[in-house]
């Protein structure tokens, strides 16, 4: 198994996510129930000097998982809104993603790159 890294940069890697899906919406990530549960969750399973809590690696390893969904989630929104499609395109612009000019083009004598 990978190690996970400390639990307080899980957490903080899980609110990010909550304040870039919340940026949206324009209320603020500490208004959300998600949040409420995040801290209640990483507040209840801390380790103490006293004991070593199984639950808290499970939950550890669980919000890890989750927090590489979300990232992955956002990332691949991002990545189609770039590159999506646009439809069909015109013979002018087509020619100009590869930088060519038309003839009837003002400058243009052909088929120059």
């Amino acid at each position: 198994m990978a190690a996970l890294g400390p639990p307080a940069r899980t957490l903080r890697g899980l609110l990010r996510e909550l304040r870039y899906m919340s940026a949206g919406t324009g209320r603020p990530y500490r208004d959300t129930e998600a949040y409420r549960y995040l801290v209640k969750a990483f507040r209840a399973h801390r380790v103490t000097s006293e004991k070593l809590c199984r639950a808290q690696h499970e939950l550890h390893f669980q919000a890890a998982t989750y927090l590489c969904l979300l990232r992955s989630i956002r990332e691949h929104v991002a990545l189609h809104q770039e590159f999506h499609g646009k439809g069909e395109r015109s013979v002018e612009e087509a020619a100009g993603l590869v930088g060519l000019k038309l003839p009837h083009q003002p400058g243009g004598k052909g088929w120059e790159p």
